[in-house]
């Protein structure tokens, strides 16, 4: 039987500021890649997330951003490996903590936005994120876009690894994720959604333009803030069960 793991960002509310469907993504993702402050969220947000998935029995992971609070963490800084460094150990250790206070455990560590596509390209910010999760915690899971430096630079600190995938994203020839100017790199529609992502399954492969790029899938996200995500991953869901997937954490056995 195949198996996946579906994952969401959340937890990406700011104060009074409200983003995305938690409550409905978490009734159906098997996986939470929570913010910790940088990019979204505050830490009244990062304990009630933890708590939420706690009750739903999702695992968590830690989704450290750029400190770009008015640009959502998707507006690319030039940052050292070492302040990239730095940025992954004070985000994850803040969640970290929440995690434990909460009698938790957290799974992984996936970067989010312009880090994470920063990271996708840039071997030396690469491996900075994978030292500091790997001093942080040789068990933690790094999550990064499959075939990426980063996928390579948690292999080489000898992390276990998690190659991701994007159901609600289009990709483009070199294996990077399409733009989201205009909407064009965003996928809406549900059967578009599911297609995508058991071909990535079945094949190993997904189409960029004209083009396939060849693709690992062992974690596939739906974004939190993309419009009906909660609709989307429910879907997704069934249909990926329909056809005999198992749907679970990638630390389930």
């Amino acid at each position: 039987m195949q198996r996946i793991d579906l994952n969401s960002d959340i937890g990406e509310s700011f104060g009074p500021w409200e983003l995305g469907d938690d409550e409905a993504l978490l009734r159906v993702i098997t996986s939470a890649n929570i913010a910790c402050g940088m990019h979204a969220g505050d830490p009244g947000v990062m304990r009630r997330t933890v708590d939420a998935a706690l009750a739903h029995g999702v695992a968590i992971g830690a989704h450290p951003g750029l400190p770009d609070l008015v640009g959502f963490g998707r507006r690319r800084m030039a940052i050292t490996p070492q302040e990239a460094y730095d940025l992954v150990l004070y985000q994850v250790g803040a969640l970290s903590a929440f995690v434990r206070t909460a009698g938790g455990q957290m799974q992984h560590v996936k970067p989010h936005g312009a880090f994470y596509n920063m990271a996708a390209k840039d071997a030396e910010l690469a491996d900075a994120i994978a030292r500091a999760v790997c001093d942080i915690s040789p068990e933690l899971i790094l999550f990064g876009l499959s075939g990426s430096e980063l996928i390579a630079a948690g292999e080489r600190a000898g992390l276990r690894t998690a190659s991701e995938v994007f159901a609600d994203r289009r990709y483009q020839p070199d294996g990077a994720l399409a733009p989201r100017a205009n909407g064009a790199g965003i996928i809406h529609d549900a059967e578009e959604v599911a297609q995508q992502v058991l071909r990535m399954m079945r094949e190993g492969k997904v189409a960029a333009g004209d083009s396939t790029v060849e693709v690992k899938a062992e974690t596939v996200c739906i974004h939190g803030d993309t419009p009906g995500a909660g609709d989307l991953a429910r879907g997704l869901r069934e249909r990926l069960e329909q056809e005999g997937v198992r749907v679970c954490a990638l630390w389930t056995e």
